[in-house]
This record gives structure tokens, sequence and C-alpha cells, in this order.
């Protein structure tokens, strides 16, 4: 098997922070690392290639030689179920890792959503650690019961810790104090190593203006150069507005406002409070100097087909993703990561 330092990093459910973790160790670790992410999910269609959102996200942050459509061996089950048997998947995963951990410190593989995707294409982060004699660890989050059923079920269920697993990394926990006091000494007793637990941090969970705009495939009107503002709370205008400016919400910093084109008090109200942006809905364009006076200010109008209800419901469903704009929020990622997490633990000597 190849010599190299490889760590898979999995989780119990989806959501769990994966990727973050990917970039909070990276920075942390200061070393030269590699990324595949041998079943790719978030598709990015680009140039006529396909390639996991993930890795076009580490490839640029992290200024990685190798293409991101390189970091993966598939997308879709039934094109693996055809297309390769087991043996020929831990070839593949072989060579990909060849490929990839060449001159590199480290390799981190990330693995798909939760503990048993892709299992039944040989790609699960079981199968890719054993395939290629990785390190792994697994990623948990939620609240204190969720995490003490999730880390009791790798305990009581696979048998760790065994092998080459490293230990859990507590991710996104609500009350870190109450935690520690109540849910820590249980975890303690099942003796599965905990590397880290990482308090929520709600500023991990805002979007950039462009972010959204890109997911709602938004039209903008002005100021395109200020996208990567940040909202942090939105706030649908559909009140008079008198009543909307009366609430204190409307003037917090960092509000994406939602109304209509035709609403020009709420729109020109929403340009005097400095929202970060403006979402125009149904379609409906505003007055021309209203544009020309969000351009001024520096604070993006932009423009959807949708109706102020559905928008909102879009808006609510859309995934947080950290992109490569978001500078605040990877700095972030590496402060938090450096402060709860023992990176000792996690180090390769």
């Amino acid at each position: 098997m190849i010599s190299m330092n490889k760590l898979v990093v999995a989780s119990m459910r989806q959501g769990a922070g994966k990727t973050s973790v990917i970039i909070g160790m990276a920075k942390a670790l200061g070393k030269k690392i590699g990324y595949m992410k041998p079943f790719g999910e978030r598709l990015l269609y680009r140039k006529k290639r396909l390639w996991d959102y993930d890795a076009a996200l580490i490839t640029s942050l992290f200024k990685l030689e190798e293409n991101p459509e390189d970091m993966s061996i598939g997308f879709h089950h039934a094109k693996l179920l055809y297309m390769l048997d087991e043996q020929a998947t831990r070839e593949k995963l072989g060579e990909l890792l060849t490929n990839i951990g060449e001159n590199k410190d480290l390799v981190f593989i990330e693995g798909g959503r939760d503990l048993s995707y892709g299992v039944s294409v040989h790609l699960d982060p079981l199968s890719v650690a054993a395939a290629l004699d990785a390190d792994w660890l697994v990623v948990v989050s939620g609240d204190g019961d969720l995490v003490l059923d999730d880390v009791t079920f790798l305990k009581k269920r696979l048998g760790l810790p065994a092998g080459r697993f490293r230990g859990v990394l507590i991710n996104n926990v609500p009350n870190i104090d109450d935690f520690r006091d109540t849910h820590l000494p249980k975890l303690a007793q099942l003796g599965i190593p905990i590397l880290g637990v990482i308090p929520y941090e709600k500023r991990l969970t805002y979007r950039t203006v462009g972010y959204l705009a890109d997911r709602l495939f938004a039209k903008v009107l002005s100021a395109e150069a200020n996208l990567n503002r940040v909202a942090r709370d939105i706030f649908i205008g559909s009140m008079s507005c008198d009543v909307a400016v009366r609430n204190p919400l409307f003037h917090e910093p960092g509000n994406l406002v939602l109304t209509t084109g035709d609403r020009s008090d709420m729109l020109l109200a929403a340009l005097d409070a400095h929202a970060a942006a403006v979402l125009l809905t149904n379609n409906i364009l505003p007055a021309p100097h209203l544009i020309s006076r969000a351009e001024e200010l520096g604070i993006p109008l932009l423009l959807v087909t949708a109706d102020t209800y559905d928008v909102a419901r879009q808006i609510d469903g859309i995934e947080t993703l950290t992109t490569r704009d978001d500078q605040e929020k990877i700095a972030l990622i590496e402060a938090v990561f450096r402060k709860h997490v023992d990176l000792a633990a996690l180090d390769f000597a």
C-alpha cells in the first residue's frame, strides 16, 4: 500500500461539517496537503466538465495543482455499479491517491454525506479507509443527546476504537458548557477518543449576497462589486413602510430586505437603513433613480421572478456552504479549530 499520511474524514450524518473540519485542520497544521473526494456529491458543471463543489473549494483555497474533476472517481451510483466492481474500485482509489499524494505531507479524503453513503459502490468512508490503509475520524454534530447516540453507535455497532481510527470530532455544539458538564463525562466512559468539541458559531451560518444571488438565479441591478457583503438576516418587507422602519430589526446591520420593485417607499427605506442588499421579487423593476441611488450607496439590488413568499422559502432551503471569497469565515474556522481541537492528537509525525 502507498506509504504516505492520509486521513479519511467521515460523518455520521449529512451537514456535520466535514469540509469545514478539513479546512480548519489544514490551516491549523500548516502542512502541504492533498485532497480527494472519491464519491462526489455537490455537482458543478463548468466548461463541459463535472466536479464536486467541495473539491473545487479546497483546490482554490489551498492552491492545489490538481484539477477538481480528477479528485473524484464518480458521482452517480448507477454508473459506478455498471463500470466498476470492488477490485476495480480499489485500484482506482490507489491510482487517485498516487497522483494526488505526490510530494504532499498529508492527504485528506472526504467521505460522502454520512457513514453509509456509497457502500453499494464500495466508496463509503470505511471501505475507502480500508482500501487505502488510511487513518480516519468521524465528525458528529448537533445537540448533546444526538451526539451521545451517534458516539454510542460507533462504540456498540462498529466496535470502536479499533485499527487506524483516530477518534471523534464533535462539531456545532449549541451550549458547549452544558455539553461538557452533562454529556462529556458519559462520552468519556465509552472509551472513544474525543478530538475536540467545537461550539456552534452563528457567524459560520451567514451567507454572502453573491452566494444567494447565484442560487436564486437573481439578476444584479446595482453594486455588483459588493456581492461579497454578508447577509446576516432576512427581513421580509411585506408590511407598510411606516411599520417596517419602526421595527428595530429593520435597522440591524447585514439585513437582506425582500420586497417588490413597485414598493418604492420600502426600497428607499432599506437603502437609508444601509441594508446589505435588497432582493426584489415578482420580476418588477424599480424606478431608474432608485437603481442609481443603490449604485451610489454600493448596495446590491437583486431581481428574481418568484414572489416574496416563494423566495423566502427558497432562501430557507439553501444549504450554507463556504466559498473561496469568505475570508472572514475561513479565518474564523481556523481560529475555532485551534482553540477547541486537540491538534497534537491529529498531527502526523
